[in-house]
């Protein structure tokens, strides 16, 4: 008889194809919404993380495993910089998306695998073995050559500097919270979904003055009124993504918490070959060698 698969393994791999899953969907449905409402980023995140909040909510009506934290302003304190963190990744993360093709989308965001590498050596005052540094190198490599100006791209499918730089910052940010989250789970109780609702509502708070700020209610006002606007898009892709979020938000922290920061990004760079893939076939992405090489994979045109 064959052995039985080990029952860690099974769950590893099921939240790691859970959380595969979640954030394939939500890069696609960003990035349509995003072509659609491309004034509206920080309004649509917003959203997204509200949505989150109700659906915890409402989840926890039907199940006492979901149990919703008291607001405790001495554990907001504690939980302060890995919120912070994720919100302002997120947000450059948005902006990101927003301003390159949805394939090359990983690619400007090529550094989180690296970077995770160092703030978590940094962070364990640990070396990282000789494998994991070749994995990094071949990587950051790709970055290099992903992000390289070619001739033989259009230049609407050329990156600008300004959405490079997003990318950059949003993979230090990611980075970081993928370590600080193991540091907070035990304010949580080790509960992935009290951390989850801790950084939906945390996050939320932050991001609300911002979108004042920056003017989005009134843009989202002169859009409703024009007809060349395609409100259904915006308010659907809200809906679809602040789901898939919630789920997201769910599967990144289980997937942190059943393996590590490190593992965690690797699974989300093999992801990024099936997204490459996906935004040549849904956006019509322009798709070469550097794409692929940034991937750490090699095809022709």
């Amino acid at each position: 008889m064959a052995p039985k698969p080990d029952a860690g393994n099974l769950k590893v791999a099921a939240v790691v194809a859970f959380y595969m899953v979640s954030a394939l969907t939500m890069v696609f449905v960003n990035k349509a919404v995003l072509n659609n409402s491309p004034d509206l980023p920080l309004l649509f995140l917003l959203l997204q993380l509200l949505i989150a909040v109700v659906l915890l909510h409402v989840s926890a009506l039907f199940t006492k495993k979901i149990e919703i934290p008291k607001l405790e302003v001495g554990l907001a304190k504690s939980l302060f910089p890995v919120v912070s963190v994720n919100i302002v990744g997120l947000v450059f993360n948005t902006l990101c998306l927003r301003d390159v093709e949805a394939s090359f989308f990983q690619i400007a965001r090529g550094l989180v695998l690296p970077l995770t590498i160092v703030v978590s050596c940094a962070h364990t005052r640990t070396t990282p073995t000789q494998k994991v540094v070749m994995a990094a190198g071949v990587v950051t490599i790709g970055f290099m050559i992903g992000v390289a100006p070619t001739k033989d791209l259009p230049v609407s499918a050329i990156p600008s500097t300004l959405s490079l730089f997003y990318g950059v910052l949003s993979s230090l940010f990611i980075a970081i919270h993928a370590v600080l989250i193991k540091s907070s789970l035990p304010y949580c109780n080790n509960s992935t979904i009290q951390l989850a609702w801790w950084t939906n509502v945390g996050s939320a708070v932050m991001l609300l003055p911002f979108v004042f700020f920056h003017g989005e209610p009134w843009k989202l006002s002169e859009l409703y009124y024009s007809t060349a606007w395609d409100g259904k898009v915006f308010l659907w892709g809200s809906l679809v993504t602040g789901v898939f979020g919630f789920l997201l938000c769910v599967a990144g922290l289980l997937s942190i918490k059943v393996t590590s920061p490190i593992t965690h990004m690797f699974s989300s760079a093999a992801r990024s070959v099936i997204q490459t893939l996906l935004g040549v076939w849904l956006f019509q992405d322009i798709l070469n060698v550097y794409v692929f090489q940034a991937h750490g994979l090699v095809f022709h045109h």
